[in-house]
């Protein structure tokens, strides 16, 4: 007798890879977060902007003393004396501090290098550098 060419079980094609994962595939919103406690509410506290709290201050001030008389510092009467510590000064070609100042041209200078290029510069650029900072000299 000869074998039969047919078989009773059917072929079952191989296992295929699974599709590709994208971002899209994962919704965040609804995986389980054990961190949160499920108790928790958003704080009811608002947010106020700098003009907001200015205005309720004002407010505050004047139901305390009355209209148009602050003795007490605040966001609105802070006054101060003139500050202490001496002013800093940038170099006009480079940005950084600048300890020095060419006397020809009162440009301000960082080190001897941008002394250098100060040196080389054609008349007039220096004006031109003044006039950035509003220090130039029209003669």
């Amino acid at each position: 007798m000869a074998p039969s060419t047919t078989s009773s079980t059917s072929a079952t094609p191989p296992p295929s890879a699974p599709p590709p994962f994208t971002l899209f595939d994962a919704d965040l919103t609804t995986a389980p977060k054990p961190f949160r406690n499920p108790n928790a509410k958003p704080p009811s506290r608002r947010v106020k902007n700098a003009k907001q709290i200015i205005s309720d201050e004002s407010k505050r001030l004047s139901s305390i003393n009355g209209p148009g008389v602050m003795d007490k510092p605040t966001y609105i009467n802070v006054e101060a004396p003139p500050s202490v510590i001496p002013r800093k000064w940038w170099c006009d070609i480079t940005g950084l501090r600048a300890p020095y100042r060419m006397p020809g041209s009162g440009m301000r200078y960082h080190n001897k290098e941008v002394y250098e290029v100060i040196k080389q510069l054609p008349p007039g650029v220096d004006q031109q550098y003044l006039q950035l900072r509003s220090a130039n000299v029209v003669l």
